[in-house]
């Protein structure tokens, strides 16, 4: 049936009186006319406009012939309503995050009629909690609705998580959408790949500890709406979709990850390596010992190795499956990773004094590769410095200052750094400074025998930009606290970390007086904000709360306004302020 059938229709008892009349009282047809036309005698035709002139002539509470929907919800509804709004204040819910979770159930709740309600039961009205006390709110068992694409059709919802969106322009700025879509990660009928993969994104870029059970985070709307869903997926859901992901997947990811990085120009000639012990509380019958610094002693751990550079502070490279017996062939992998595809210009490779053995430090001289490392110190290297003669140097510091050290720089020979093709001993350049405040001297070696002593002790001093990364891992992606003893899925949720890690990276690059932020302190500064979503045919409007650095962001997004996204139906971003804090 189409509009024109639907009128042509005289069936309907009411609708066929509504089009008789009009004819005789409006269009001023003869009642002969338009009896015969809808069906009706005439004497019947005139009953019927007699008492429609009563029923004018009448003080009109309702029409004669169509009812007004009344204006409200059911009785049931709004009890129902209110039972959940007064359950979620007993556990001390705000009334952000219950308009969120009732907005999520699909009732259209505002803030006064929250307030106004739980007003009129008595509730007082919460304190100020700090960031601790809100993640030991009392658990109560909340039943999320079923995820699936999102529509798309015009709506307007609350959102505990609309900063989250904020990474979306970065995301599309530099393509990675692309690598998502092209990758070879798993995809359901319910949750496509780029979906799937945006899920484990907003879950590290939220700060969510673990994904152990079902929490407020799968039925915040924003989170949904950050991967193209309603809301995100359950718990169960993750760890099933982590298990069928294969570390090819994640190493060609990665990959195409590398070849981003490498054409926007983020990677300088320098990679810092590093190892990080993630730990496993579960049965570990399988897993190997490894040291961890921060509980001071080693654990059933996994080892994962990750390259940072010591510039823009993007991971480049990372996994999990290092084992004792191929520790030492890690940098050999990671070279031969960088130079797959030969995109990149490595000069310089950077790490401690147990990350690989001097054979391998022979290896990387023959393929032209410049490596900077720390020396094992022992005493009997410390005892044979005493009487060699130090060189005073000035090394710029931080806030401008200048750092004076002293320096011995000479060339020695090194067990088992050899030339393979003669078997023999090579010559390898050793550093020796102190005065660094440290009570021992540390001991520099590398193969460059061109490059100033000072720009060596810069670039190894900021190796330690690596183990700040890692820091980063451990106390804000929650690096340890792993929900699996599959090396694989450790793997996988690695690489998703390794992601989110360089999106706040390119967030904060974007900020520029804000690019040696932590990760942190840019998701507490920028990404920590509550509003509303209002999706139009047109555009996404995300309203923001008002914060003081809202301005930076409003200027920020508006540079990528013309930015549409295919896994939000193709439609542009419209970031503005919300007119409350």
């Amino acid at each position: 049936m189409n509009a024109f059938e639907y009128f042509q229709m005289n069936f309907l008892v009411k609708k066929r009186q509504y089009d008789a009349l009009r004819e005789f009282f409006f269009l001023k047809r003869p009642a002969k006319q338009v009896a015969h036309k809808y069906g009706y005698t005439e004497s019947a035709f005139y009953s019927l406009t007699r008492d429609f002139r009563n029923f004018i002539k009448q003080d009109m509470q309702e029409d004669f012939f169509f009812k007004s929907k009344p204006k409200g919800r059911k009785k049931r509804a709004i009890k129902e309503l209110d039972d959940i709004i007064i359950t979620h204040r007993k556990h001390n819910f705000s009334v952000e995050e219950i308009v969120a979770i009732t907005n999520a159930m699909g009732y259209d709740v505002t803030y006064g009629y929250v307030y106004s309600l739980l007003r009129k039961e008595g509730f007082a009205r919460l304190h100020r909690r700090s960031e601790l006390e809100k993640k030991e709110i009392e658990p109560i068992k909340i039943k999320a609705p079923e995820t699936c694409a999102l529509e798309f059709k015009p709506e307007k919802f609350h959102s505990t998580s609309t900063g989250l969106l904020i990474f979306l322009p970065i995301i599309k700025k530099y393509g990675l959408d692309n690598i998502i879509a092209n990758s070879s990660y798993p995809e359901t009928s319910v949750v496509n790949r780029m979906s799937s993969i945006l899920s484990f994104v907003a879950l590290k870029a939220s700060n969510i500890k673990r994904y152990s059970k079902d929490d407020l985070w799968c039925m915040d709307r924003g989170m949904g709406l950050f991967s193209g869903l309603n809301v995100l997926p359950k718990a169960a859901w993750f760890s099933s979709y982590s298990s069928r992901v294969t570390s090819d997947m994640n190493r060609s990811f990665l990959r195409a990850l590398h070849n981003i990085w490498t054409e926007n120009n983020l990677l300088s000639d320098t990679s810092n390596l590093d190892f990080t012990t993630i730990p496993y509380w579960g049965n570990d019958d399988h897993l190997e010992n490894n040291w961890s610094g921060k509980r001071n002693k080693a654990l059933p751990s996994m080892l994962a190795v990750l390259a940072q550079d010591p510039d823009s502070g993007i991971i480049d490279y990372g996994h999990c499956n290092v084992m004792h017996n191929n520790e030492p062939e890690v940098v050999l992998e990671y070279l031969d990773f960088y130079k797959r595809d030969g995109a990149g210009e490595l000069r310089y490779l950077v790490f401690d004094s147990k990350f690989t053995s001097y054979e391998n430090l022979s290896k990387l001289d023959d393929d032209g590769v410049n490596f900077i490392t720390i020396r094992r110190r022992g005493k009997n290297l410390v005892e044979s410095i005493k009487n060699k003669s130090f060189k005073k140097i000035r090394i710029e510091a931080s806030g401008l200052k200048k750092r004076l050290l002293k320096v011995v720089d000479e060339r020695i020979t090194l067990k088992g750094y050899i030339d393979f093709q003669t078997g023999k001993k090579k010559e390898i350049r050793q550093i020796t400074i102190t005065g660094n405040g440290k009570i021992k001297p540390g001991f520099v070696i590398l193969n460059d025998f061109e490059i100033p002593v000072e720009k060596v002790v810069r670039k190894y001093a900021r190796r330690w930009l690596v183990e700040k990364g890692i820091s980063q891992q451990i106390e804000f992606f929650h690096l340890n606290r792993v929900t699996s003893s599959m090396v694989i899925k450790v793997d996988f949720d690695f690489v998703m970390t390794i992601l989110t890690h360089n999106l706040y990276r390119l967030f904060a690059l974007e900020l520029e007086r804000y690019s040696h932020f932590t990760a942190e302190r840019i998701y507490e500064k920028f990404i920590v904000n509550k509003g509303d979503v209002e999706i139009n045919e047109t555009e996404i409007v995300v309203m923001l709360k008002k914060k003081r650095d809202l301005p930076l962001i409003l200027e920020t997004m508006q540079l990528y306004k013309e930015f549409t996204y295919a896994w939000l139906d193709n439609l542009p971003l419209s970031f503005q302020a919300s007119s409350s804090s």
